[in-house]
């Protein structure tokens, strides 16, 4: 890596920031609240933390690079669609508030990026990231690179069709992995037997039979969009990350035995599944790396 960088995470609760050096080691860390509702807060919240970095780092060479949920524009230098949260994020120019060259990324991307660079993909050239939380979502990477597509759109994992007559999805798709896994549908999928996924898994661990064939279903039909993925991209590994992810064994060991049944092992090869390697950081570590790669 060439040059020092600080990378930020808008969340919806907290703003992350990171500071790496010029080896992409992770100088200093920042946890903030994000103050969602008023833009003027976290957008000077965030310009604060990025100069507070600076003056940490000691140094005006470095790229600024800030991940968030939405879809950038072509340029990277701004989210262009994010409806419904983070009023005022959408077609903001960071660059025109911390003075620096900034480069904006998906959170989901940022992730993969994290990975991909420093992580438990680092060294590979394809691969797919899959964030399990309240929602589903995911990044690609080919050849080293990110693939964000024709309209940054790319990576929307959590939108593809599991079952065509299931009801849609907050983007129209019926029966999506989202709808399938995600934490936001476990009242409806439980029938109101539990509130979130992790009362699902300590009644699952508890022996509780309805339980584990609500989770088994879940894990089942995430193995199924993981077999579709690899046919289409054939990825090297398939990173999971996310909140759902703390359920260590109870999710991978069954997961790992539904795609011994369903993904297509041309020759013997198989996708691996790992775990991501950084926690909530990662979207913040991704765009810092992010940054340093489009200003090389």
């Amino acid at each position: 890596m060439s040059k020092a960088s600080i990378g930020v995470d808008l969340g919806g609760t907290r703003i992350k920031s990171v500071a790496l050096d010029m080896e992409g080691n992770i100088l200093y860390q920042l946890y903030t609240a994000t103050h969602d509702g008023d833009d003027s807060i976290w957008k000077q919240t965030t310009a604060a933390s990025i100069e507070e970095l600076r003056s940490k780092l000691g140094t005006s060479d470095f790229v600024v690079g800030i991940s968030a949920p939405g879809l950038p524009n072509e340029t990277n230098s701004a989210i262009a669609h994010m409806p419904g949260r983070l009023q005022g994020l959408e077609n903001f120019e960071w660059s025109s508030l911390v003075n620096y060259r900034t480069w904006v990324l998906n959170d989901a991307v940022g992730a993969l990026m994290a990975e991909a660079k420093l992580g438990v993909a680092r060294n590979r050239k394809n691969a797919v990231l899959i964030t399990l939380g309240t929602g589903v979502g995911g990044a690609i990477l080919i050849d080293g690179k990110p693939y964000q597509g024709s309209f940054q759109k790319a990576g929307h994992i959590g939108h593809i069709t599991l079952d065509s007559e299931g009801e849609p999805d907050i983007t129209g798709i019926p029966g999506s992995l989202e709808d399938a896994i995600g934490n936001a549908t476990i009242q409806k999928r439980s029938l109101g037997k539990f509130m979130d996924t992790f009362e699902l898994l300590d009644a699952y661990r508890r022996g509780d039979h309805f339980a584990r064939e609500v989770w088994m279903l879940s894990v089942k039909k995430l193995a199924i969009g993981i077999a579709c993925i690899t046919n289409v991209l054939s990825p090297e590994c398939v990173i999971l990350g996310g909140g759902i992810t703390e359920a260590g064994n109870d999710l991978f060991e069954p997961l790992e035995n539904f795609l011994s049944i369903y993904e297509w092992r041309a020759g013997g090869n198989k996708t691996v599944i790992l775990k991501s390697q950084f926690g909530d950081m990662a979207g913040a570590i991704g765009a810092a790396c992010f940054a340093r790669m489009q200003d090389s």
